[in-house]
């Protein structure tokens, strides 16, 4: 009997953690879901030019968190083996700052790949060489969502996992969100 009513606790408790954690929405890029690259995101910060820009979904942990800028949260992950298997993430907080954001979090996200290893414009280089934004919902019709998940809390979309449609795209206001239909 003793047996039972900790099998049973045991099971209740490991429920309600893996209950904690959400599935991660699709990555799309170009009307197709895109899998986690990676070693195709590492390639690129290698190889190609400064402000190639292309879709990343990666998966990594948080080395870094670097100080926030103009309503955006910086931070590192590491998405391979090597010291420099590294990307800076950019994150608005417009759609809710990353509240569970550590060093050591596991990182899995979804967005615009762009390197950056010189300034372009008005913006730095990024001390990783490339970064991906966008990791959150889209304001734009004509641009595809991202997201940020970590340690399996999914941030980026407004309410939960659905997409929303603002009624004016141009100029969203969180209070005047209509659910996709």
């Amino acid at each position: 009997m003793k047996w039972n009513l900790l099998s049973v606790l045991g099971l209740i408790l490991s429920g309600s953690i893996a209950l904690g954690y959400e599935l991660a929405p699709d990555c799309i890029a170009k009307g197709q879901v895109l899998p986690i690259n990676n070693e195709q995101v590492l390639q690129w910060k290698k190889q190609s030019q400064n402000q190639y820009k292309d879709r990343g979904h990666i998966l990594g942990t948080v080395t870094n968190i670097y100080p926030g800028r103009s309503s955006h949260q910086h931070f590192q992950v590491k998405i391979g083996t090597g010291p420099r298997d590294t990307i800076e993430l950019i994150y608005n907080v417009k759609f809710r700052e990353i509240d569970n954001l550590r060093i050591g979090a596991e990182v899995e996200s979804c967005g615009d790949y762009i390197t950056s290893k010189a300034k372009a414009g008005h913006y730095k280089p990024s001390p990783d060489g490339a970064i991906l934004h966008w990791i959150h919902q889209s304001t734009n019709p004509r641009h595809d969502s991202g997201y940020v998940m970590v340690d399996g809390v999914l941030h980026g979309m407004p309410y939960g996992r659905e997409f929303y449609q603002w009624e004016n795209p141009w100029e969203p206001a969180f209070d005047s969100m209509i659910p996709a239909q």
